[in-house]
């Protein structure tokens, strides 16, 4: 299991090898969608009791590093 920011984890046995919220079976980008449609940390937490605020700031956190990345877009055939 590899960890990232000591709360991102990825697994090839868990969730297919999306990334998770500390070997749990909840997916980054779950609570991302979450955000997405408005809910709030709290909310998100409330219906998460397993999880911490710092779990959820740890998604953004991962969110962000993967926009630091260089992409290259190829035209397909």
């Amino acid at each position: 299991m590899l960890y990232i920011a000591d709360r991102i984890t990825v697994n090839d046995k868990i969730c297919n090898g999306k990334p998770t919220i500390r070997g749990k079976r909840i997916t980054v980008q779950t609570i991302l969608e979450f955000l997405q449609a408005g809910e709030s940390k709290e909310e998100i937490l409330r219906q998460y009791p397993s999880l911490e605020a710092e779990d959820i700031d740890a998604c953004l956190k991962f969110a962000i590093e993967l926009m630091n990345r260089r992409y290259v877009i190829k035209a397909s055939a």
